[in-house]
């Protein structure tokens, strides 16, 4: 896959995976959505100060939408620019629906042993000394969270098709931590998670 820029990395995160990686300021992160219809949840903080990490809140009010869309910057609990949206080929990505975890699939489900999202950024959150205090509510690329007039909302299946991308310039050195959703109960993945792709180039 060609970029306008000097490839770093290139690299498929698998199926239900976690995946992490540290970007330097003015770097390009790239999402593939390979086959389509698959949750990437995202999660990112300031490389050199772990306590400075995104803030959904702060994000959805700066910006003034619930959803993310190319122009959309994530901002951090300090209102710092982390990221900001280049490109993007789906739109209406999420960010209120948080991550699926152990308990919510106990508690919706009935399925507390199945791998979830939690787990997978706690896993990649210990390779850099965190845990789960620093976990904090997350932002969900190719899923789509429709939210009524009412307010009523719930996982939508997905809209996002095979190709699919975003594209995320880095605004300071930031650590960002994925997981490909492993989710099979909601159509969130389509019933069927699948693998995406990860490029990291310098423009």
């Amino acid at each position: 896959m060609n970029v306008p820029g000097m490839k770093i990395l290139d690299e498929v995160i698998p199926a239900r995976a976690g995946w992490s990686r540290e970007i330097s300021r003015g770097q390009v992160l790239r999402l593939v959505d390979l086959e389509g219809r698959q949750a990437v949840d995202f999660l990112c903080y300031n490389s050199s100060d772990y306590e400075e990490r995104y803030a959904a809140a702060d994000t959805m009010k700066i910006n003034g939408s619930i959803f993310v869309r190319k122009g959309t910057v994530l901002y951090s609990v300090n209102c710092n620019p982390m990221f900001t949206l280049i490109e993007d080929t789906c739109g209406f990505h999420d960010t209120i629906g948080g991550c699926c975890s152990s308990s919510l699939n106990r508690h919706r489900y009935g399925k507390p042993g199945d791998p979830n999202c939690r787990q997978n950024f706690l896993d990649q959150l210990k390779r850099y000394g965190m845990g789960a205090r620093d976990m904090v509510a997350n932002l969900n690329f190719f899923m789509y969270v429709p939210v009524g007039a009412d307010g009523a909302m719930d996982m939508g299946p997905s809209i996002s098709k095979p190709g699919d991308y975003v594209e995320l310039r880095a605004e300071m050195d930031v650590l960002a931590v994925i997981s490909n959703c492993p989710q099979m109960n909601n159509p969130v993945n389509d019933y069927k998670p699948t693998p995406v792709r990860a490029i990291v180039y310098q423009p």
